[in-house]
C-alpha cells in the first residue's frame, strides 16, 4: 500500500471555517497584549493612589488625636478658670490679684487652645475630603480592573471556541475598563455608583 503526501496535506489543511476566522487568534493576542499593558499602568497609578489614602487615613486619626488632646486641654483650663474665680470670691485682698493674674494666664491658655483645636478639626476634616477623593479614583481603577480581566476572560473562550462574536462580546467590557482606567488616569469626574454599590 503506498501513502500519497498529498493526502497528509489535505488532512493538515484548515477547514473552511478555520480558513474564514483565521484573524481571531491574532485579533485575540493582539488585543489581550494592549489590555494587559494598559492594565499594567493602571496597576501601578491605582497602587500610589492607595499608599496616598493610606496617609490620608493616618493624618486624619493623627489630626482627630490632637484635637481631643487639645479638647482635654480647654476643659482642663475652663475647670480651673471656674476654680479661680470661685477662690477669687472668698479670698482676701492681698491674693486676689495673684488670682487676677492666673485667672488671665488660663484664660489665654483656654482660647488657644480652642482656636488650636479649631485648626485642628478643619485639617482632619481635609484630610477626609483628600481620602474621598483618592478613594473615587482608586473605584474606576477597581472597575477597570474588573471589567478588563471579564474582558481577558472572554477573549480566551473565543480564542478556544474560534467563536468571532465572542470576540466581540468581549469588546464591550474591554471598553469599558479602557474607559474607567481613562477617567482615573486623567481625572475625570465619572463614577458610576449603582456599580460602585452594587459590588462594595
Amino acid at each position: 500500500m503506498e501513502i500519497d503526501p498529498l493526502d497528509a496535506i489535505e488532512a493538515d489543511a484548515p477547514s473552511g471555517d478555520a480558513r474564514k476566522h483565521r484573524w481571531l487568534n491574532s485579533a485575540v493576542a493582539i488585543t489581550v497584549a494592549l489590555l494587559a499593558t494598559f492594565m499594567g499602568i493602571c496597576k501601578v497609578k491605582d497602587d500610589n493612589i492607595v499608599q496616598a489614602m493610606q496617609q490620608a487615613q493616618a493624618d486624619k486619626l493623627d489630626h482627630w488625636q490632637f484635637y481631643q488632646a487639645r479638647n482635654i486641654r480647654e476643659e482642663v483650663a475652663k475647670s480651673t478658670l471656674v476654680l479661680l474665680r470661685l477662690q477669687q470670691l472668698t479670698a482676701p485682698e492681698i491674693s486676689k490679684s495673684a488670682i487676677d493674674q492666673q485667672i488671665q494666664q488660663y484664660e489665654i491658655l483656654a482660647k488657644d487652645q480652642a482656636l488650636k483645636k479649631l485648626e485642628l478639626k478643619d485639617q482632619a476634616e481635609k484630610d477626609q475630603a483628600n481620602y474621598d477623593a483618592l478613594n473615587f479614583r482608586d473605584d474606576q481603577f477597581d472597575l477597570s480592573d474588573a471589567a478588563i480581566a471579564i474582558a481577558i476572560s472572554l477573549l480566551a473562550v473565543a480564542s478556544l471556541t474560534q467563536l468571532p462574536w465572542l470576540y466581540l462580546l468581549a469588546l464591550a467590557p474591554s471598553t469599558f475598563g479602557v474607559f474607567m482606567g481613562a477617567a482615573g488616569l486623567a481625572g475625570w469626574a465619572l463614577h458610576p455608583d449603582f456599580l460602585i454599590k452594587l459590588l462594595s
